[in-house]
């Protein structure tokens, strides 16, 4: 929170939201409080707790963004696996999954401990959640319940835990300052659903997936991604990219954006939801909140550091006093 950058993009997010309060009081006042003016205003205080809440935990440090993002990470999970079909059998299987795999998964990255951030979920993970299933003795739709498990940790932890990994890519003469980084993709990504969502209401007419989401229309893509492709193009001053590199990896959080939302609301119509939960007023649950980011996230991790050359496995290495620990039972 020293970093002047990261307080002028917080304060742009503030005046944001104040001009949206604004709008919303005089649009309130002109059409009365309509369904559609209520939705507005909840979603405008929605964003200002939202806001609110990340900067207490950016002002916490970096034992704060982690903790603040395993919570997430926990809630998101939560409303995930509530709404999908599981038996009593799954019970110990979710009990070792929220308190023993989530919490040891969050804990490898906020050492870092790369390697294993990188396999603790894709590999120890995969293997564990099967057996435990296995070993419970119910193999009614064993596959499609396991599976479920494994979707949901994947994308609600794993996918999700990205975000705050920001923290630790090296990046060539942009040391101490990667929560700009992570700014500049809740920004951009988020405010490409805001403005898909306007466009789409205002000119949208050719819906892309109608099934899974009626409310995303090709207008809506297209002028609302333009707007946050623009958008992060302007922030460029606040990464260590070019505009023009700036305006490719906004493209590709708008897209990979679009994609998460849109799987994700395939998975939750198949489940039978409109949304994933009630949490926040005018938004639904954290996951509806959340799910673009979940594609978004690691890709731009990843195609950030193979940009700059990281080598994160070098960069992030075991960490000595755990090595330490180690060397007695290494071979």
């Amino acid at each position: 929170m020293n970093d002047p950058g990261l307080l002028c993009l917080l304060g742009g997010v503030i005046a944001l939201l104040t001009a949206a309060t604004l709008v919303g009081a005089l649009l309130t006042r002109k059409h009365g409080r309509t369904q559609t003016m209520v939705n507005l205003r909840q979603r405008v205080n929605a964003w200002w707790w939202m806001t609110g809440v990340l900067c207490i935990s950016l002002a916490l440090g970096r034992s704060g963004l982690f903790g603040l993002w395993a919570l997430l990470s926990f809630l998101a999970l939560r409303e995930f696996l509530t709404l999908s079909p599981l038996v009593k059998g799954d019970h110990r299987t979710l009990a070792l999954v929220f308190f023993v795999i989530l919490p040891v998964h969050w804990i490898f990255a906020w050492l870092p401990w790369y390697g294993m951030f990188l396999i603790w979920i894709p590999v120890y993970a995969f293997v564990i959640i099967p057996v435990r299933g296995a070993l419970a003795g119910d193999t009614d739709r064993f596959l499609e319940r396991t599976a479920r498990i494994q979707w949901g940790v994947l994308t609600c932890v794993y996918f999700l835990s990205y975000l705050p990994m920001l923290l630790y890519l090296p990046i060539p003469g942009y040391e101490g300052q990667n929560a700009k980084l992570l700014c500049f993709v809740v920004l951009v990504t988020q405010l490409s659903d805001v403005f898909q969502y306007i466009f789409g209401k205002l000119f949208g007419k050719h819906p892309i997936a109608p099934k899974v989401s009626p409310s995303k229309t090709r207008e809506g893509f297209l002028f609302g991604g333009t707007a946050a492709v623009a958008l992060g193009t302007g922030l460029w001053w606040a990464t260590p990219f070019t505009p023009g590199q700036a305006a490719l990896m906004s493209a590709l959080l708008v897209v990979a954006g679009f994609l998460g939302g849109l799987v994700m609301s395939a998975v939750k119509r198949s489940l039978g939801a409109k949304d994933w939960g009630r949490g926040i007023p005018g938004h639904g649950g954290v996951l509806d909140r959340l799910d673009s980011l979940l594609f978004s996230v690691p890709l731009f991790f990843h195609a950030t550091g193979f940009a700059f050359g990281t080598r994160l496995a070098v960069s992030l290495e075991l960490p000595e006093w755990i090595r330490q620990w180690l060397t007695p039972w290494q071979w």
